[in-house]
């Protein structure tokens, strides 16, 4: 449980049965946001996974009902680092989000080739990233001539890429919407 519900929850706490003759609007909206917050937890999930050097193509996927969100890649140099996969659902269920990145920030293995790929759903966005934002550091976007967008793909550019990559970000609309 992260702070952000442990305090909520100690709030809640101060609304124990007791206090409840009068059930106050502060208690009934502390309830109904940890209720919320369960509800949106639910329409993300996020999961680890090792990439692995070696010049080898190795591929992670994760779905999220009947959404696929798959990473392929090949490596070179160092060990095998630890990322995560993170796949969401917009309320209405329209959008589709995937997210892979490095959690400490900067890769240190030399990608050959990457792809993100999205099922059951059409790339609205897209963007790759040479180093992801931790700690007071900002995200640093590969240059728009190194990786190209696709209809479900992001892929490395053939001779632009620059064997860079920490992080990648897709939005995909999930249904086509009817005038």
């Amino acid at each position: 449980m992260d702070s952000s519900n442990r305090i909520y929850y100690r709030s809640l706490w101060s609304c124990s049965p007791s206090k409840w003759g009068y059930l106050s609007f502060t208690c009934l909206y502390l309830l109904l946001l940890i209720v919320m917050i369960g509800a949106t937890q639910e329409k993300t999930q996020t999961v680890e996974f090792d990439v692995r050097p070696g010049g080898m193509v190795h591929s992670f996927s994760h779905n999220m009902g009947e959404h696929r969100c798959s990473f392929t890649y090949a490596s070179q140099g160092g060990t095998n680092e630890q990322w995560q996969m993170s796949v969401g659902l917009s309320e209405d269920e329209g959008l589709f989000s995937c997210s892979v990145w490095r959690p400490q920030g900067k890769s240190y293995l030399f990608f050959t080739q990457f792809k993100a790929e999205v099922t059951g759903a059409k790339i609205e966005y897209a963007s790759a990233y040479s180093q992801a934002a931790i700690g007071g550091t900002r995200d640093v976007p590969l240059k728009n001539e190194e990786y190209i967008i696709g209809d479900t793909t992001v892929t490395h550019r053939e001779g632009k890429f620059r064997s860079e990559l920490s992080k990648l970000t897709v939005i995909a609309r999930t249904r086509h919407d009817e005038l």
